[in-house]
């Protein structure tokens, strides 16, 4: 759970470095991915920079990441 509040942490230093209002509240891990919640709808900018931090993490296995995106309804 620690390793979490990092990536929190860190998610939203990377945000406030581009100047976004976008910060993440959570993060849940399940076997479906990785889910952030943000306390905003988050802009393109703000999913590219969440990616970039995602993919620079040393922790994480970038094959296995996928392009962010926002959910989407049927």
């Amino acid at each position: 759970m620690e390793s979490l509040d990092n990536y929190i942490t860190n998610i939203n230093r990377a945000l406030k470095n581009v100047k976004s209002k976008v910060m993440a509240d959570f993060v849940w891990v399940d076997q479906a991915g990785i889910v952030i919640v943000t306390n905003k709808v988050a802009s393109q900018l703000d999913l590219q920079t969440i990616e970039k931090y995602i993919k620079n993490a040393s922790d994480i296995d970038i094959d296995k990441v996928e392009v962010p995106r926002l959910p989407q309804s049927k």
